[in-house]
């Protein structure tokens, strides 16, 4: 199995924390730009992309604020790979980002960063903050 590495990528977002948070942590909202359907049993989650599938289990959340989705393998044990989405506010300004954890292969590393960047495009034409 390949080593991924990880990375961090911060997208200004223009949206009350507690709209953006049903966006990323319920079935619904992220199939509506993360993948083609989400499908939810208890802390399981199936992303559904044309014809490929991946599990992840929910490994944490704080409502309002973040998520973290473990994947797992066909037997539902955890991988060492994670992709987390952590609503930021600034103090003083009220800004509102989202900060996306993930890995990749090296060779892969700008692949993976560009196709954030057109998930996260679609999350704000859905949430309205274009």
């Amino acid at each position: 199995m390949e080593v991924k590495t990880r990375y961090e990528i911060e997208f200004p977002i223009n949206s009350s924390p507690q709209l953006l948070y049903q966006y990323i942590s319920t079935p619904s909202g992220l199939s509506e730009w993360f993948a083609d359907n989400v499908n939810s049993r208890g802390e399981f989650f199936t992303f559904i992309w044309n014809d490929s599938e991946e599990k992840a289990r929910l490994a944490s959340k704080k409502s309002g604020e973040k998520v973290k989705f473990k994947w797992v393998d066909a037997n539902n044990k955890d991988s060492e790979y994670f992709f987390e989405l952590h609503i930021l506010v600034d103090e003083i300004t009220k800004d509102v980002s989202l900060m996306v954890i993930d890995f990749a292969v090296d060779d892969e590393l700008s692949e993976a960063k560009l196709l954030w960047e057109n998930q996260i495009s679609d999350l704000k034409h859905v949430i309205g903050s274009v």
